[in-house]
């Protein structure tokens, strides 16, 4: 699955949902000015930047270099440390919250990887984590345009907590306490359908990966398809997620 890839690039595709995303799932969690953070799956910044603009003292982690390079430029005073959420290099009661934005439906061990934020989060800390739903998420219109085409191909709905309830199922196994569950969402205006499509050429995620073994043809015929659904724009993607949230 591809997210080896510029950070510039990965803010076309996924940035300009991530960074709105962010600051309402930073309300949603309830951290502020002083806690102690980890983005666990930080990705190139979007929820990073969002913590430092409200006073938290963040550290990231991600299993990507060009988005561990390309925190450590934006952000020199932010520890960034290159690894997985299944095993994280830090002791034990080191945060006063550990937060997943869009990650746990990329974790190959979803319970461990909440485990070992639950590990590193202090004794009442937050734990909290969101992540698209399935039908109405960010790439929900890929992903129906797919559909139209190729009403069996997989896409990303049935990947972890992706559906109401799993995320409180993966935080219950992982021992977190007190989990709510909630719905968040955000509006991103795309002035262009072109704006809109050409970042999934990048190869980026399951959608990018779709892309890229179509072949020419079937790759226009798939834009071709997404056009007549959208239009040529402006147009307004309301992109849901559920969120949790709980306790150590």
């Amino acid at each position: 699955m591809g997210f080896d890839v510029p950070p510039e690039a990965y803010g076309r595709f996924m940035g300009r949902y991530a960074e709105p995303l962010a600051k309402v799932f930073v309300t949603f969690a309830g951290v502020g000015a002083g806690d102690k953070v980890l983005d666990v799956g930080c990705g190139p910044g979007a929820l990073t930047a969002h913590l430092l603009s409200v006073g938290a003292v963040a550290a990231g982690i991600d299993p990507s270099p060009p988005f561990v390079d390309e925190i450590r430029a934006r952000f020199p005073d932010v520890d960034v440390r290159l690894g997985t959420a299944e095993e994280l290099p830090y002791d034990t009661d080191s945060f006063d919250a550990a937060m997943a934005q869009l990650v746990v439906h990329f974790m190959t061990d979803p319970v461990g990887g909440i485990g070992q934020m639950t590990r590193v989060t202090r004794p009442g800390g937050v734990i909290a984590a969101c992540v698209w739903d399935g039908p109405t998420g960010a790439l929900a219109p890929f992903w129906d345009a797919v559909h139209a085409i190729e009403p069996g191909a997989q896409d990303e709905a049935l990947l972890s907590g992706a559906h109401r309830g799993h995320l409180t199922e993966l935080f219950g196994a992982a021992g977190v306490h007190d989990v709510e569950e909630a719905a968040i969402s955000v509006d991103v205006q795309h002035p262009t359908f072109d704006e809109w499509w050409e970042p999934f050429t990048f190869g980026i995620g399951p959608a990018g990966d779709y892309v890229r073994q179509l072949d020419d043809a079937a790759r226009t015929r798939l834009e071709s398809v997404a056009r007549e659904r959208l239009g040529n724009g402006p147009f307004t993607v309301t992109a849901t997620a559920w969120a949790a949230r709980g306790t150590v």
